[in-house]
């Protein structure tokens, strides 16, 4: 009797306990949606993305002048390269125009020794003269300086010096009948107007 009652109680709590376990409440779902924020973190956010804004602007602005200080540097370098190339090419020109008369006595020097009889040998001065006078000459043509010779061409007041006229037939009045000294340029630029004599039509 008093094992039946003991298994009949026991029945009895394991039915209990399933009806209660059947009564437990299951977990409620996990959602996925954040939080909403309280009104101090909507503030932090919208001072932080003002601050993120600020900082995009200002380093827009630095790029945007780092740029501009670097296209400046390299026109300052360009008109740098530029101002030393015109001094440097005026600075050449000085040089050779001093050197022309220079050229202009070794000629001069060189017609004067040149002797009377074709057949004796120049002497050893005239032959330094030479040298010299063909030195002076293939240095200047190497930097660029070469002369003309207009004779026979209309006289051009751009190209030539008139030092003095002539009278002339009509077919050869107003062009060069004599150069007394050479005219030179410099890379194509006038470095020194040709002295001419020019002819004049005759009178009468």
């Amino acid at each position: 009797m008093g094992s039946g009652r003991s298994r009949q109680g026991f029945g009895e709590g394991a039915r209990e306990a399933n009806t209660n376990a059947s009564q437990t409440p299951s977990p409620a779902p996990v959602s996925d949606a954040k939080p909403a924020l309280p009104a101090e973190g909507k503030e932090v956010e919208k001072d932080i993305a003002q601050l993120v804004s600020g900082l995009e602007a200002e380093r827009d602005e630095y790029l945007s002048l780092a740029r501009r200080t670097k296209a400046d540097f390299e026109n300052y370098r360009k008109r740098v390269d530029r101002e030393a190339a015109r001094a440097e090419a005026r600075g050449r020109a000085r040089l050779a125009r001093e050197l022309l008369s220079v050229l202009d006595n070794l000629e001069r020097a060189l017609a004067a020794a040149d002797p009377a009889n074709v057949d004796a040998s120049p002497s050893h001065i005239a032959e330094g003269v030479r040298l010299v006078y063909e030195e002076l000459a293939g240095i200047l043509a190497n930097a660029g300086v070469e002369a003309y010779e207009p004779a026979g061409e209309p006289f051009d007041p751009e190209l030539h010096e008139a030092m003095m006229t002539k009278p002339a037939p009509a077919e050869e009045a107003g062009k060069v009948l004599e150069v007394l000294a050479k005219g030179y340029r410099l890379n194509g630029e006038l470095l020194r107007p040709a002295r001419v004599v020019v002819g004049a039509a005759e009178e009468g």
